[in-house]
């Protein structure tokens, strides 16, 4: 009787072992996988004229460009060859019902010197351009990073042409220092100066060609991957029309020239329509004291003429122009996203938001030194990611609703704030900037709708002013000095997510915090099982992932 019952038992675990196994295979039949090995180490790079000590992805900086189609299985091994720990986050891949991939201290354990693991994504339901970055201390200021391009699916109409080429463009800020100097300098209690200069596609002055035919019409993907600079994008002689933004089919609106924040990434078709000679792409900063620039070449292939003279001028610190170029970015409602759908069919503004979440930003000094916070909660990293520590119930590492829904009066305070959010709630977020700096916020897991932005204080009678049928969505926005930024967000993907200024020395100091996001359904539906492989770190050490 005993051997009998010892049987049905046996038979009862194996079945459900088969059940998971089985649904872990249903999670991601029928879509390809892409594999890839990654080595991360130190190597000297020249992009603003000195050698400087930059973190290279199998010897490459930028890093290698990862292309992949919609519902692609990502497998990227990496291997850690530094002396520090390190992790790699995947900006505006939304990681759906899995952040323990999402490579923000929150939710994963760095990898330590000598070691290696092994990342699994899916590019779920997404379309679009985005980047990866290193995302511990202030590697991102090294380098580590690289383009990630999204392709729609063979049968999922586009809404223009196939372009003749597609170019990456990864600008942003640079510093002569190293990442551990500016490190220092931020752990001393100090900002950082203004960035040494810029660059493109990690070279400085006229380093980079994008060759181009005559006639032909090319796509740009131009991301912001600086750690302290909003900047603008320009090309001498030539229009850009804007056809995607961070994943958003948008209405073809020609521009001579886009702002671009921190850490956000457009789209463009250029048609390569003037005589043939070399023209300037001219970077130049947004809203600094001092303007810095930088250039690479448009090079007609039947050209003989190099480029000359001064790079065409840019807006340097006008506000009003670039709110008025941010309100006149729109959804192109009847353009299929990653699904045969339009987009337009999903009618953001007819849903009701249940809650309404105001995050103010502010620059505080905290035992006489410099931070950052959001609603007077300056952040700090535990000795445990966050979701680790939810996943295995250990105590003492952070409290749902250390952070307020509403700005604190009081003083800041160091902390490590975690909001509670429920599954599938719908919500208003205001993002509100008293200070006389532009503001550029992210937030993982997610793309939000901008329904909103305007100077001075936020109050619900800016509601009537709201975009409530085209704004696009996206994964990250801009708030313009003593000014505010709304935005609608449904809250469809669990798990612990990180959201954050993409200013690295005010995320560095500060303004971050995690968004919780909870279903009490505790099903793989919602949410995904830890990883197998997942590394554990802190007081999650001795505990164990998974069989499977």
């Amino acid at each position: 009787m005993r051997e009998k019952s010892l049987n049905v038992h046996c038979s009862f675990i194996f079945a459900i072992i088969l059940v998971l196994v089985t649904t872990l295979q249903c999670i991601y039949a029928d879509n390809p996988y892409r594999y890839y090995t990654w080595k991360i180490t130190y190597g000297d790079i020249y992009p603003l004229g000195v050698k400087q000590q930059g973190i290279l992805i199998n010897g490459q900086f930028p890093g290698p460009q990862i292309d992949c189609v919609t519902n692609d299985n990502l497998i990227i091994s990496v291997y850690n060859y530094l002396s520090e720990p390190f992790l790699i986050s995947w900006n505006g891949i939304q990681q759906r019902r899995n952040s323990w991939q999402d490579g923000v201290y929150g939710t994963t354990c760095p990898i330590l010197p000598g070691k290696n693991f092994t990342y699994t994504l899916q590019a779920k339901d997404q379309i679009g351009s985005y980047f990866y970055f290193p995302s511990l201390a202030m590697h991102k200021a090294a380098g580590g990073y690289g383009a990630i391009r999204v392709y729609s699916r063979p049968r999922i109409p586009v809404p223009f042409a196939p372009p003749a080429h597609d170019f990456t463009v990864l600008a942003g800020d640079l510093y002569k220092r190293s990442h551990r100097q500016l490190k220092y300098i931020l752990d001393s209690g100090h900002d950082l100066p203004l960035p040494d200069g810029l660059i493109i596609n990690g070279r400085g002055w006229n380093g980079y060609t994008f060759t181009v035919d005559q006639g032909k019409t090319y796509r740009f993907r131009i991301s912001n991957v600086g750690i302290a600079t909003s900047i603008n994008f320009r090309i001498q002689g030539h229009t850009m029309k804007l056809v995607e933004v961070e994943g958003s089919h948008t209405l073809q609106t020609t521009y001579t020239s886009l702002d671009i924040h921190l850490g956000q990434s457009y789209s463009v078709l250029v048609t390569a329509n003037q005589p043939p000679k070399d023209y300037y792409v001219v970077v130049s900063s947004r809203f600094t004291t001092r303007v810095l620039t930088t250039t690479a070449v448009l090079h007609y292939s039947n050209s003989w003429t190099k480029v000359s003279g001064p790079p065409p001028r840019g807006p340097t610190t006008q506000i009003n122009w670039s709110l008025y170029q941010a309100r006149s970015i729109r959804w192109n409602l009847t353009a299929s996203g990653p699904r045969p759908n339009p987009q337009g069919s999903y009618h953001y503004g007819l849903i009701k938001p249940s809650r309404t979440i105001m995050l103010a930003n502010s620059a505080p000094y905290i035992n006489g030194k410099q931070r950052y916070a959001v609603n007077s909660v300056s952040y700090t990293d535990p000795d445990t990611p966050l979701k680790l520590a939810d996943h295995f119930n250990i105590g003492g590492v952070f409290n749902l609703g250390s952070i307020s829904d509403q700005p604190y009066n009081g003083n800041a305070y160091i902390g490590t704030p975690v909001m509670a959010a429920n599954f599938r709630s719908y919500v208003e977020i205001i993002f509100q900037n008293w200070e006389k700096t532009v503001q550029s916020w992210h937030i993982d897991g997610y793309s939000f709708f901008v329904v909103g932005m305007d100077g001075g204080q936020w109050t619900p009678a800016n509601r009537a002013h709201y975009n409530l049928r085209d704004t696009i969505a996206r994964c990250t926005v801009q708030v313009y000095p003593k000014s505010w930024t709304a935005i609608y967000m449904a809250l469809d993907n669990v798990g612990m997510w990180n959201i954050r200024s993409e200013n690295w020395s005010r995320r560095y100091l500060g303004q971050q915090f995690y968004l919780r996001v909870y279903s009490p359904a505790n099903s793989w539906r919602d949410e995904l099982p830890i990883p197998k492989n997942a590394i554990l770190c802190g007081k999650a050490r001795g505990h164990r992932t998974r069989p499977l």
